[in-house]
C-alpha cells in the first residue's frame, strides 16, 4: 500500500497539536480544510501543507486523501464523521467523539457498512504505558480489582461565551476533561458498570461545572470519577487491587506508574513518551486502516459514551 494521505477538518488548538506532532514514515498530512479558503491557507502555509480547501466538501471530494481527522467543536462532530464516511474517508475524531450513544451507534453502522475505520482521538487507548498495565494486572501477581478513582479538576475562564460553558458549543466539564476519567476508569473495569449515583452542580449557563459519579459492575468493582472546571485536581488515577495498587500521574498522557504491594514493595513501570501521545494515535489509526492491528478502541469508546449518556440522564432526574 502507498503512503496514506490525510486531510484535517477544523483548525483550531487542537488541530495545531495533531500537526505538531505529526512523525509518520507510512503516512502523510497534505490537505486542510476551513469554512473560508483564507484561513485554510494561512493554516497550510504556516505547517508547509500542500492543499488548502475553503470548504470541508471540497476536501471530501479529493480522491487523494484517505484519512480524514475531525477536530470541529463537540456539537458538529456526528455530521462531519457521517459525511466523511459518506466519502469513503476513514475517521479519527476527536473526544468526545459524539454527543450521545445513539449518534455513535449510527456512525459506527455506516462505518461498517462502507468498510471504513471510525476511531476517537483518546490518548488513553493509544499511550503504550496502559497496554504494558493491561499485561500486568492479566498475569494475576495483583489479584482481583477492587476500585479506582479518577479524579481531573481544571480552572477554566468562567466566560459564559466560550466553549467550556457555552451549551451551544456542547460547553460542561463532563464531555471534555470528563472523557478522560471514563475512559480511565473503563480501561481498567473487567466489564461496563453501572452509574449507581451521579450528581452535578451546573454553571450559570446550565452546562456541568463540576459533578461526582459512582460506577460499579457486576464483580463489585467500583469507580469514582471527580470532575471541575473551577478548580485544579491532580490528574493522579488510582487503581487499586487485593495484592496492591497503581498510581498513575496525569494519566491522560501517562508514560509511568508505580506499583505499590501490600507489603510496601515498590515497582515503577515506564512505557512510551508523553510528549508522543498524539502521534500515538495517528500510528495506531495508520496500523488499523492498514489491517495491521484490530480496532480495540472502539469498543471502549462506545463504553465510555454509554456511561456519559447515564450521568446525564441522572442529572436530568435530579432537576
Amino acid at each position: 500500500m502507498t503512503d496514506l494521505q490525510w486531510g484535517i477538518i477544523g483548525l483550531g488548538n487542537i488541530a495545531h497539536d495533531f500537526v505538531e506532532s505529526f512523525d509518520q514514515t507510512t503516512s502523510k498530512l497534505t490537505a486542510c480544510a476551513s469554512r473560508t479558503l483564507e484561513k485554510a491557507e494561512t493554516f497550510a502555509k504556516q505547517f508547509h501543507l500542500p492543499k488548502a480547501y475553503g470548504s470541508y466538501e471540497e476536501l471530501l471530494a479529493d480522491e487523494d486523501i484517505s484519512i480524514i481527522y475531525i477536530a470541529v467543536p463537540n456539537r458538529q462532530h456526528y455530521q462531519h464523521i457521517k459525511q466523511a464516511l459518506e466519502a469513503g474517508k476513514h475517521v479519527l475524531c476527536e473526544k468526545a467523539i459524539t454527543m450521545d450513544f445513539a449518534e455513535l451507534q449510527s456512525v459506527i453502522e455506516l462505518a461498517q457498512q462502507k468498510q471504513l475505520i471510525l476511531a476517537e482521538a483518546m490518548t488513553i487507548f493509544n499511550m503504550p504505558l496502559y497496554q504494558e498495565l493491561h499485561d500486568l494486572i492479566a498475569s494475576g501477581r495483583l489479584g482481583k480489582l477492587k476500585m479506582i478513582q479518577a479524579p481531573f479538576g481544571s480552572c477554566k475562564d468562567p466566560d459564559p461565551t466560550n466553549r467550556f460553558f457555552n451549551p451551544e458549543l456542547a460547553g460542561g466539564a463532563l464531555l471534555d476533561i470528563g472523557t478522560y476519567a471514563v475512559s480511565f476508569a473503563r480501561w481498567f473495569l473487567t466489564e461496563q458498570p453501572e452509574v449507581i449515583a451521579s450528581t452535578m452542580v451546573p454553571f450559570s449557563t446550565g452546562v456541568d461545572e463540576q459533578s461526582i459519579t459512582i460506577l460499579r459492575n457486576k464483580k463489585n468493582e467500583l469507580a469514582t470519577v471527580s470532575l471541575t472546571f473551577q478548580a485544579k485536581m491532580p490528574k493522579k488515577g488510582i487503581v487499586a487491587f487485593e495484592n496492591g495498587y497503581l498510581t498513575i500521574d496525569d494519566y491522560p498522557r501517562a508514560d509511568k506508574a508505580e506499583l505499590i504491594f501490600n507489603d510496601g514493595t515498590k515497582e515503577s513501570i515506564e512505557s512510551g513518551f508523553t510528549s508522543n501521545a498524539i502521534n500515538y494515535e495517528i500510528e495506531n489509526m495508520v496500523q488499523m486502516v492498514k489491517g495491521e492491528i484490530p480496532n480495540k478502541s472502539l469498543f471502549f469508546t462506545k463504553d465510555v459514551i454509554e456511561i456519559l449518556d447515564h450521568m446525564q440522564q441522572k442529572w436530568q432526574s435530579e432537576k
